[in-house]
């Protein structure tokens, strides 16, 4: 990880997020915002008012439906382009390199931006497309050779998905964005992005809330004078991972922001870790099965 390059100014808070640099050279703000079923018409407020607090990195994706509405929250905060970096992810219905093709076009028309700075593969589909996830990732590496996608990665990829990549493929994945919390560590996953130099990405940061009322998270929290969602966003990024939380509550979206100006210790991010359920505590769906398509 870089040290902090650049202080970002939120409306509560004077902040450093620091940047994490990727294996192609690029680097990634940590802490970013994420728009995951958040509704198109309250897009553009939220994306706005995390533009302002101080957030720049934003994570959308073409199944989220609110593409459009991000880029014009970018367009509209007073900010360069190259200030903000922003994500999106293929939908799972254009896998055929063709299709990915057009949907990566469709992604950059609906943001009207002319690059994006990172594009994954939002879930490998093993038991969809004959299984051919191998040709859709050598399409998102034509879009990093072309320029319109400065770093390329996935999204879910499990290990057996990673080590295909790996020997079929000559670009490794930047990121790789899996489910991760402290209910589910997805160590295995964790461990070989690590090992291979693919920065992990944590969605379901707080395990769509259901951690925040663990007592163990309370107690810290209350340690700390902090809420439990920094606690356990804290713990995230003291992990390495990259998080990215959402909401459209003005307040929560300022507090998620406040996580670098504290520390956990040894003992408070061993306790969070052993709150670790295995599979147990996963949230969404499995990687191997999944096999979601929007119609």
């Amino acid at each position: 990880m870089e040290e902090p390059t650049h202080r970002r100014e939120g409306a509560a808070v004077a902040t450093t997020i620091p940047d994490i640099s990727l294996n192609d050279g690029n680097t990634i703000p940590q802490l970013g915002f994420g728009v995951f079923q958040i509704k198109p018409k309250d897009t553009v407020e939220a994306v706005s008012k995390a533009l302002e607090v101080g957030y720049r990195h934003i994570d959308t994706a073409e199944m989220y439906g609110n593409e459009a509405e991000v880029g014009q929250a970018v367009r509209t905060s007073g900010l360069d382009r190259g200030e903000v970096f922003v994500t999106s992810k293929l939908n799972n219905g254009f896998h055929r390199p063709d299709d990915a093709r057009k949907a990566f076009d469709s992604t950059l028309s609906a943001l009207k931006m002319d690059y994006i700075d990172l594009f994954l593969i939002h879930w490998p589909l093993p038991t969809l497309y004959d299984g051919d996830f191998v040709s859709t990732w050598k399409v998102l590496e034509e879009f990093q050779r072309d320029g319109r996608a400065r770093s390329v990665g996935v999204s879910n990829f499990q290990v057996p998905h990673l080590r295909r990549l790996a020997a079929e493929t000559s670009v490794v994945p930047a990121v790789n964005q899996i489910e991760a919390h402290p209910y589910f560590g997805n160590e295995e996953v964790r461990a070989y992005d690590r090992e291979h130099n693919i920065i992990t990405e944590a969605w379901s940061p707080i395990a769509q809330g259901k951690v925040l009322g663990d007592p163990t998270v309370v107690d810290i929290a209350e340690q700390l004078g902090r809420t439990p969602a920094q606690v356990v966003l804290r713990w995230h990024v003291q992990r390495g991972d990259i998080v990215f939380p959402k909401s459209t509550t003005p307040k929560r979206i300022e507090e998620n922001f406040q996580i670098f100006d504290f520390e956990l210790d040894d003992a408070a991010m061993e306790r969070i870790t052993e709150l670790d359920k295995g599979e147990a505590g996963r949230q969404g769906s499995h990687p191997d099965t999944f096999d979601y398509v929007p119609r």
